[in-house]
């Protein structure tokens, strides 16, 4: 296998990685009328509670997302991701298309590419024609926790595998961490995808993010502090987190939007078909190559 297709799945890991770890900051459209325009903190609170001790217990959804990034140089762009996510347990069957795979795309991989993530495991389906780069394999096995276990490091293994959990961030947690927003409220009554819902919105600090996928707890002091300062100095002061709740006490639409030094980044992630079936599964090991034995491989070079 070249190094190229090593590169252009590193592309696909990076996107997902973004786009799973945090979820764009845009207005809903459409206005439902018979809805009241405003409910106190105590109500708004009890709202985003149920709503998340829902999708908790659903365990799965259906997720169609779209990412955006604008003024980062050469990762600007767009994704769009449709799918099937579970947070109980973390799996995830996602396709994956946009002018984020362009680049890649341009030099022989597929113009969309399908991820599949289950047991910290994350398979990305490189397509026929590059599978003549891959020994004949058409899928590409990214294992971090085997990695990280290979490595011998304590604190390499945290890292990495906790940057697995927040890849498939889920939309119970991120109603979890919109719970302590000190601003949080109620927006309005809003039709979305045909829905009626309710809207609301608060702001979290970089600080509150990392707590909610656990990165303050894998990182020593030393290395957390100075996560933080690079994060400042990039510009980057909170998230503006959007939520609108269907009737059925489901989110129908979160945003996030993100604003630094360098660009933005906004994702929407639309979720329908609560408590379905995630059926996620590997693909065939025949059909599989291990991009980590392949770097250990060429280590050995």
């Amino acid at each position: 296998m070249n190094r190229s297709a090593g590169k252009r799945a590193g592309v696909a890991v990076t996107a997902m990685a973004l786009s799973l770890g945090v979820a764009g900051c845009q207005d809903g459209t459409g206005k439902a009328s018979d809805a009241p325009k405003t409910q106190s903190p105590g109500d708004v609170t009890k709202v985003i509670q149920a709503a998340y001790e829902k999708t908790s217990a659903a365990k799965a959804a259906k997720v169609r997302m779209t990412m955006s990034m604008s003024g980062a140089g050469a990762d600007s762009g767009t994704a769009e991701l449709t799918g099937v996510q579970g947070w109980d347990p973390a799996v995830m069957d996602i396709t994956m298309k946009g002018s984020m795979l362009s680049g890649a795309a341009a030099s022989g991989a597929p113009e969309q590419m399908r991820m599949v993530m289950l047991d910290n495991v994350m398979y990305m389906d490189m397509g026929v024609k590059q599978a003549a780069e891959m020994d004949g394999k058409r899928w590409m096995k990214l294992d971090l926790k085997a990695a990280a276990d290979a490595s011998g490091d304590k604190a390499l293994q945290k890292q990495l595998t906790g940057g697995l959990d927040s890849m498939n961030q889920d939309p119970a947690q991120q109603l979890a961490l919109l719970l302590d927003s000190p601003n949080l409220k109620h927006v309005g009554a809003e039709k979305i995808n045909g829905m009626e819902t309710q809207h609301y919105k608060g702001t979290l600090t970089f600080e509150q993010m990392l707590q909610a996928n656990n990165t303050s707890k894998a990182l020593s002091k030393e290395d957390y502090d100075t996560l933080i300062a690079n994060v400042k100095k990039a510009g980057l002061k909170g998230y503006d987190t959007e939520v609108w709740v269907n009737e059925d006490g489901y989110p129908a639409r979160m945003d996030i939007g993100m604003t630094m030094a360098e660009g933005t980044m906004q994702i929407r992630a639309d979720y329908t078909d609560y408590g379905t079936q995630a059926a996620v599964q590997a693909p065939p090991a025949k059909d599989t190559l291990d991009l980590f034995e392949m770097l250990k491989g060429l280590g050995k070079a």
